[in-house]
């Protein structure tokens, strides 16, 4: 059985998005996805009606949505949410993936591992707070990440009377912020989770606002996450070798291509050794192909016998990355221990883990005036600086801006495995540019 070019030109169109939510504590986040699937007709009756006996246990007359989400029995108890929560829900229009990440500082780095695969990032404000600093962090988490839409959603509007001003000044400030990170694309809306305004059905209390619902928009942004485009990433995870009587000479190198196509025939070099060769098979559940794409697990045989092993990257000799052992990056610290110049670390980059030192930490981003503090000699929890980084073995390592995959890393306490940071290799932030309004009805700036 062969797969052919025009079956990899028709997987292009996908229905599927993956988004992520975020904001202060309290600015109501679980309550707006918890409105999106009540809403949306994505909960069980089991769910809804576990979530009315909860709601009344605390003496509340109505279901309190938020405990859709919120599934932790310490997230329960406190009303807070501490870990990441993951819901598939779908509509007749798209299907959804969303991570509702926690808004309490301390666990800021939950926000990196739930927008780090998001093609869309819900970042919610308070309508009476405005943006504050942690609006201001999650704006630079989802720059950094290089998340293509961000949406502001100005929450409890409810509480100031649905007033078109306090919209448009915490609009206005977010924007600013938000385009001098070079986030390329900010949607503004104003809602009330808990009244239901905006979320799913246009607001009766808002005549002054003519743009989209954010379910609309979720349903209708244009979103493009289509890795054939990349150039071909495919990091070995296992090496298969049967030896039996009926593949005795069998040699695989099994693993998920990470961006690109794979075909048959086409020269290759191994990475970080550099030797080259020829694919001469391509081996997917169970039959043979001319041709394999990302995000597919396979196995890609060669035609030479090549000293492979588990983390070496197979990648088109056109199109071969460089390696590397000084790594250039932006790290967002997630740990609570200091990550601290002349630290020895591990480095993890695709399914390669290698030692390595941290050489320098040039500066720390002030998310007040995003200024760089130079030499801060450590990054603390949720910091956001940049680090040169000395590994021991070369890295087949793209930059960050051309492959989210391949060019993100963590670094490892090598004592106890616990992660230190979160990495992006090569330049932090995308170019600022300015963003005017689009549309001043709609609210798109």
């Amino acid at each position: 059985m062969s797969t052919t070019t025009e079956q990899l030109s028709g997987l292009s169109a996908t229905t599927l998005l993956r988004f992520a939510t975020a904001g202060s504590v309290d600015d109501g986040k679980s309550t707006l996805v918890g409105r999106l699937l009540h809403d949306s007709k994505s909960v069980l009756t089991d769910q809804l009606e576990a979530v009315e006996h909860a709601s009344r246990s605390r003496g509340q007359e109505a279901p309190d949505l938020a405990l859709l989400t919120d599934g932790l029995r310490a997230e329960r108890e406190q009303g807070i949410t501490i870990d990441v929560a993951y819901r598939y829900f779908a509509t007749p229009r798209r299907r959804f993936i969303l991570a509702d990440t926690p808004g309490h500082v301390q666990y800021t780095r939950n926000m990196v591992t739930g927008a780090s695969t998001a093609e869309l990032a819900v970042v919610l404000v308070d309508a009476r707070n405005g943006v504050v600093e942690q609006t201001r962090r999650h704006a630079a988490v989802a720059a950094l990440l290089r998340v293509p839409h961000v949406v502001l959603a100005v929450n409890k509007m409810d509480l100031v009377e649905y007033a078109e001003p306090v919209f448009a000044r915490i609009a206005e400030e977010f924007t600013t912020y938000a385009s001098e990170l070079g986030v390329p694309e900010i949607t503004a809306i104003p809602i009330s989770a808990l009244a239901g305004d905006n979320v799913v059905e246009p607001s009766a209390h808002m005549d002054w606002y003519g743009g989209p619902t954010v379910l609309e928009h979720l349903e209708t942004v244009p979103v493009s996450h289509d890795l054939t485009d990349c150039p071909a990433r495919f990091p070995v995870q296992y090496v298969i070798r049967p030896q039996t009587a009926e593949h005795p000479d069998y040699r695989g190198y099994a693993g998920q291509i990470a961006s690109g196509a794979l075909r048959v025939g086409e020269a290759v070099t191994v990475l970080p050794s550099g030797r080259t060769s020829t694919i001469a098979g391509i081996d997917a559940l169970g039959n043979s192909v001319d041709i394999a794409w990302a995000p597919q697990s396979v196995t890609v045989r060669l035609a030479d016998d090549v000293d492979i092993s588990r983390g070496d990257l197979i990648a088109p000799s056109a199109s071969a990355p460089r390696t590397t052992q000084d790594v250039e990056a932006t790290v967002c610290h997630v740990a609570d221990q200091p990550l601290a110049v002349g630290q020895r670390v591990l480095l993890k980059h695709t399914t390669r883990t290698v030692k390595a030192i941290v050489k320098d930490i040039p500066s720390r981003l002030t998310l007040d005036d995003l200024s760089q503090h130079p030499a801060p000699g450590q990054l603390v929890a949720n910091d956001i600086g940049r680090v040169v980084v000395r590994t021991a073995e070369p890295l087949a390592l793209d930059a960050y801006a051309d492959s989210r995959r391949t060019g993100s890393f963590l670094l490892i306490d090598p004592a106890d495995g616990t992660t230190l940071a979160a990495g992006m290799a090569g330049d932090s932030f995308a170019s600022a540019k300015a963003v005017t309004a689009q549309d001043d009805e709609g609210w798109d700036f």
